[in-house]
């Protein structure tokens, strides 16, 4: 009786072994997880990727940032992925399943010996800590996890913050869906062609000086393209007295 536990123990285990190798043929990598903040999101609002307040903008707390390998300077702000404890029977949540969380932050290298997660070329998620403790305990401190991109699931269209002076105006592009990872953007007023704008930082995005003055009293459009290459036009997005401070809404993918 005892060889047939024994057996049966084996075949598990030689199973969950399989399904884990399969789970990472799917496009599923290995990384690590800590979290930061607390259970309000305290320290997780904004960041490096230049979000205005993540609650407010929609993506609640299912947010994580980046260590440098994964941020990619910026490039990677609003990738969306998903991610499970992996391989730790004792700090993870048993049938805890994968989270979904969006890239908003960025966590940069530390050179003390004892917290080295976020130097590269490590990858590493940095959670919210709601989202840690939906897949491991609180003591555990770092867990292995393996994660894949995925798609952003955004209710509403892409939205647009106007910021910026009268020589400079910087658009604040967020709420997208699909890849989520925005690599381009055009702007075009109703009577211009379409203009290229800069990535500023993250997720913002800027035009200056005589382009501004060339965009006054015109509807703005525009083109937003995500990093699997399609691309969503938002035409008239902002009526011809468009102002800073203010949030327009487009199309979404």
């Amino acid at each position: 009786m005892a060889s047939l536990r024994s057996c049966i123990v084996t075949v598990m285990v030689v199973l969950n072994l399989g399904m884990a190798a399969a789970d990472l043929k799917r496009g599923w990598q290995h990384a690590t997880a800590t979290f930061y903040g607390d259970m309000n999101g305290d320290e997780t609002l904004q960041g490096a990727c230049g979000y205005e307040n993540v609650i407010e903008e929609g993506y609640g707390l299912q947010t994580t940032a980046l260590s440098e390998a994964l941020f990619n300077k910026g490039r990677t702000c609003g990738a969306c992925f998903q991610i499970m404890c992996f391989n730790s029977s004792e700090w993870c949540k048993k049938g805890a399943g994968a989270i979904r969380v969006t890239a908003t932050n960025y966590c940069p290298p530390s050179y003390n010996e004892e917290a080295p997660w976020c130097n590269p070329p490590r990858k590493h998620f940095d959670l919210s800590m709601p989202m840690f403790l939906n897949i491991a305990e609180y003591k555990a401190g770092i867990v292995p996890v393996v994660y894949r991109r995925v798609k952003c699931r955004k209710s509403g269209g892409i939205k647009f913050l106007f910021k910026g002076n009268e020589g400079w105006l910087l658009v604040l592009v967020y709420n997208v869906g699909g890849a989520g990872q925005v690599v381009d953007v055009k702007i075009k007023g109703s009577q211009t062609s379409w203009i290229q704008m800069e990535r500023n930082w993250g997720v913002n995005w800027q035009v200056s000086d005589d382009t501004v003055q060339k965009l006054q009293g015109q509807s703005l459009s525009f083109q937003v393209t995500t990093r699997d290459g399609r691309m969503v036009q938002s035409d008239n997005v902002a009526p011809e007295d468009w102002q800073l401070g203010k949030t327009y809404e487009g199309r979404n993918f």
